[in-house]
C-alpha cells in the first residue's frame, strides 16, 4: 500500500496550488480527480473559463450576426478548444512535478488515513499523514414532476455541451446564475423566459440596484415570470413543456426548445464516506471546517465550495493561502482574518459588490451615509456606448470608512477590486475621491461617486 505524505481530493484551484507548493518543498502527493474531463477543477471545465468565453463571444459584434446558430456553435467550439489547452496544462504543471502522482479515480475513506481508489480497470488504497478534500459543488436539482422522462432538460454544466443554439430556453431560477445565462443567450439570439420563485426580483440586494439590473435585462426582451415554480415538466413537440404553479394555486404552462436548472450548488461530497474518516457535515452537507479549516479530523482540511464558503474560485485559491501558511510557512492567516469579499455577475454591463448593501446594513442597524451615481455620468460610457448602470456605495458617518460598493457598470468586474482594496487598507472615503486615475476610464467614475459624500458628511 503506497503511503503519501499528503492526499488532495479534487483537482480545485485550492488544491492544485497547494500540491504544487508542496511538491516544490519535497513533500509526496497524490492528487485525486474522479474525472479526466475535469484536470484543474471547475473554474476552467465548467465555470468560470467557459462562460465567460461565451459571455465574450455573445457580447462580441451581437447586433451583427448573420448566421447565429453558426456563430453559437464556433463559439461552442471555440470554447471546447480553449478549456482542452488549459486542462492539459494544468494535469502536466503537477504530473510533471517528481514527487506528484496524478490518479484518476473516485476516492472514497475506508479509514481516518487511508483511501480507496476506484478506477477503470483497477482499484488501489493509499495512505498518507495528510489530507486535503477539495470536491467543489454540483448542481442542486429541485423536485420537479418528470424531470427524468424529460428531454432537453440541462444544468450549467450541461447546457454549455449542447453544439446547437436553443430557439427558446426557459431557466428556472432567478438567481446570478440564471442571470448570467439568460444575458448570454439572449445575446446569442435565444429567446428567454426566467423563472423566478421569488416575489422580488433579486431579493437580497437593494431595490434600486434591482430595478436597474430588471430594466436591462427586460429591454434585452427577457421575460421574468415571478413569484412562480417549475412543478412538472414534459416532452413536447417543440421540445420541452413546463407547469408553473402560482399563489393560490394557480397554474399555466410554457414551452420552450429547453431548459435550464439555475437553482444553485451544493457541496459535493457524495461517495467520499466521510464519516469513517471522522469528518462531520452540517445540515446542508458542506464540510464543518474551523477557522483554520480543520476538520473535525485534524489530520484533514477541506477547501473551497465543500466546506460551505462562498462559492468563488477565488475563494478556493484564498482557502490555500489558510492551508498554506499551516503547513509550509508557519503563517497565520485564518477565515477570521478574511472580509470584504468582493463578487461579480457577468451580465450586460457587468454587476459587482463587495462589503454591506443597504439592505444588509439597515437589517443590522449599522449607520451609514449612501451615495448613487448613473453610470452614464462617466465620460468613458460616452466613448465604449455602455451607458447603462447605476453605482453606489456606503459610508460610516462617523469613521468615514467605507462600508460596502456596489458597481453596475461595464468594467465594474475591475473597478470592484479598487474599492475592495480601499477597504482593506481600512483608508477613509476619500482616498478614492481624490485618488489620480487615468482617463478616460471607468475607474475614474470612482472620484466622483465618492465625492458626492462631500455634501452628506458634516
Amino acid at each position: 500500500m503506497k503511503h503519501y505524505d499528503y492526499i488532495i481530493i479534487g483537482f480545485g484551484k485550492g488544491g492544485k496550488t497547494l500540491a504544487a507548493d508542496l511538491a516544490a518543498q519535497g513533500k509526496t502527493v497524490a492528487m485525486i480527480e474522479k474525472s479526466n474531463e475535469m484536470y484543474g477543477g471547475t473554474c476552467i471545465n465548467i465555470a468560470c473559463i467557459p462562460t465567460k468565453l461565451l459571455i465574450h463571444h455573445a457580447e462580441k459584434d451581437s447586433q451583427l450576426k448573420n448566421n447565429k446558430n453558426e456563430y453559437y456553435r464556433n463559439a461552442i467550439e471555440d470554447k471546447n478548444k480553449t478549456i482542452a489547452a488549459l486542462r492539459e496544462k494544468n494535469y502536466k504543471n503537477l504530473a510533471d512535478q517528481e514527487t506528484v502522482m496524478v490518479y484518476t479515480a473516485e476516492a472514497s475513506f475506508v479509514g481516518t488515513n487511508q483511501i480507496h481508489l476506484e478506477a477503470k480497470e483497477e482499484t488501489l488504497d493509499l495512505t498518507a499523514d495528510y489530507f486535503i478534500i477539495n470536491t467543489g459543488s454540483e448542481p442542486v436539482i429541485p423536485p420537479i414532476d418528470g424531470l427524468k422522462e424529460a428531454n432537453h432538460v440541462y444544468t450549467s454544466t450541461e447546457l454549455q455541451q449542447v453544439a446547437e443554439l436553443p430557439e427558446k430556453l426557459i431557466i428556472v431560477g432567478g438567481g446570478y446564475i440564471g442571470l448570467e445565462f439568460a444575458v448570454m443567450y439572449a445575446n446569442f439570439g435565444t429567446e428567454i423566459t426566467i423563472i423566478d420563485s421569488s416575489k422580488d426580483f433579486m431579493e437580497n440586494d437593494d431595490r434600486d440596484i434591482a430595478e436597474e439590473v430588471l430594466k436591462v435585462v427586460q429591454a434585452k426582451g427577457i421575460s421574468v415570470v415571478h413569484g412562480s415554480k417549475a412543478t412538472a415538466v414534459s416532452n413536447h413537440e417543440s421540445g420541452i413543456e413546463v407547469t408553473l404553479e402560482f399563489d393560490k394555486g394557480k397554474e399555466r404552462t410554457e414551452t420552450a426548445s429547453a431548459l435550464l436548472l439555475a437553482t444553485g450548488r451544493k457541496p459535493y461530497t457524495e461517495g467520499l464516506e466521510l464519516g469513517k474518516a471522522s469528518v462531520e457535515v452540517d445540515d446542508n452537507g458542506a464540510i464543518i471546517v474551523d477557522d483554520d479549516l480543520r476538520t473535525s479530523n485534524r489530520h484533514i482540511w477541506a477547501l473551497g465550495d465543500v466546506n460551505g464558503g462562498p462559492q468563488f474560485t477565488y475563494i478556493s485559491l484564498d482557502d490555500y493561502r489558510i492551508v498554506r501558511d499551516q503547513v509550509l510557512t508557519g503563517g497565520s492567516y485564518s477565515l477570521a482574518k478574511r472580509k470584504n469579499v468582493p463578487y461579480s455577475v457577468f451580465i450586460e454591463p457587468v454587476l459587482s459588490h463587495v462589503g454591506l448593501n443597504e439592505k444588509i446594513a439597515q437589517e443590522q442597524n449599522i449607520n451609514y451615509v449612501v451615495a448613487t451615481m448613473p453610470a452614464a455620468n462617466i465620460p468613458r460610457t460616452k466613448i465604449n456606448k455602455q451607458p447603462d448602470g447605476l453605482l453606489k456605495a456606503l459610508v460610516d458617518p462617523e469613521t468615514k470608512k467605507i462600508l460596502g460598493c456596489t458597481l453596475f457598470s461595464a468594467e465594474s468586474s475591475e473597478m470592484i477590486n479598487i474599492v475592495r482594496v480601499a477597504m482593506e487598507a481600512d483608508l477613509p472615503y476619500t482616498f478614492l475621491r481624490d485618488n489620480i486615475f487615468t482617463h478616460p476610464t471607468m475607474s475614474e467614475g470612482l472620484n466622483d461617486l465618492f465625492k458626492m459624500f462631500d455634501g452628506k458628511l458634516a
